[in-house]
């Protein structure tokens, strides 16, 4: 039974408890904690034309979320595969991401055998996410608010996806970045890039509240320098992004048995097509006035 997400804490007030309600909706990622789109790039490409891909990888990579985000928006078809000793899990969800309002919405699939199952809605903010159909104890059409803070890995995948901003800002800590070779994708070509990233150094180079969840989730797991491959176009956009996470079932384990492995794939598409996401209304936000 799933009681516990990376690094998690006792003692926490109501509403932190509310939190861990809505984690534990995806808590069957780990077993024992909780823890590529085929759309066209090649169409509507929008943003600066003039951006151009780096010739130095390194450079190349770490610059690729500001390149992403000059777009305006992207749409994302996302994975999150967790293996936790013998067992593998896999979600698998869509996400909208306004680069203008720096607000997400994500739909995620979640099996049977959590807490919950069917369709798990997000709407992404900097360093706020609110989740609906998040635990049983919420009514339906509800929503929990929950403060980044709150969750030990800064919601990088406890609620069971990276959401596409995040995924992208943890390349300004790319340490290392190698040319693995190019490859054309629905008619685009794509440099493809390997390396490894440090989660503290992308929150820093990220700030604000974008940056807070690297931040927890760079001093929660285990393994410091994160591998990731990334496919860059001509711009320097990203259209394909894969970055493998480990954390521990066991708070403070470093025991190879109680490491939990999670890979979080990104299809990027749809460079600049509108899209709309906005807040819930305070009155559709269960708990709020309970809260203050």
């Amino acid at each position: 039974m799933v009681n516990r997400q990376p690094g998690s804490r006792g003692g926490s007030p109501r509403r932190a408890r509310t939190a861990v309600v809505a984690v534990a909706a995806v808590g069957l990622l780990a077993g024992c904690a909780s823890a590529g789109g085929g759309a066209s790039a090649a169409a509507g490409l929008k943003g600066s034309s003039s951006d151009v891909l780096a010739a130095d990888p390194l450079a190349a990579v770490r610059a690729a979320a500001d390149m992403t985000g000059r777009t305006g928006s992207v749409q994302d078809v996302t994975t999150l595969q967790t293996v936790s000793g013998s067992k593998k899990v896999e979600l698998h969800g869509t996400a909208d991401y306004d680069y203008t309002t720096r607000l997400g919405r994500m739909e995620i699939t979640v099996p049977p055998g959590g807490t919950t199952s069917g369709k798990l809605v997000e709407v992404v903010s900097p360093g706020v996410v609110y989740m609906q159909n998040s635990g049983a104890k919420v009514p339906a059409g509800k929503w929990v608010k929950v403060d980044v803070r709150q969750l030990a890995d800064g919601n990088l995948v406890s609620s069971g996806a990276t959401d596409p901003a995040t995924a992208a800002n943890a390349l300004r800590g790319a340490a290392t970045a190698a040319l693995v070779g190019s490859e054309t994708v629905d008619g685009v070509l794509l440099k493809h890039y390997r390396g490894t990233l440090d989660l503290a150094k992308a929150a820093s180079a990220t700030g604000g509240g974008a940056g807070t969840g690297m931040e927890l989730a760079g001093r929660t797991f285990t393994v410091k320098k994160i591998p990731y491959d990334v496919w860059l176009d001509q711009h320097g956009r990203i259209h394909r992004i894969v970055e493998v996470f480990t954390f521990s079932s066991t708070a403070g384990s470093t025991a190879a048995k109680d490491q939990v492995q999670v890979t979080s794939t990104s299809a990027f598409s749809g460079f600049g097509s509108p899209v709309t996401v906005s807040l819930p209304a305070a009155a559709d936000v269960y708990g709020t006035q309970s809260a203050k």
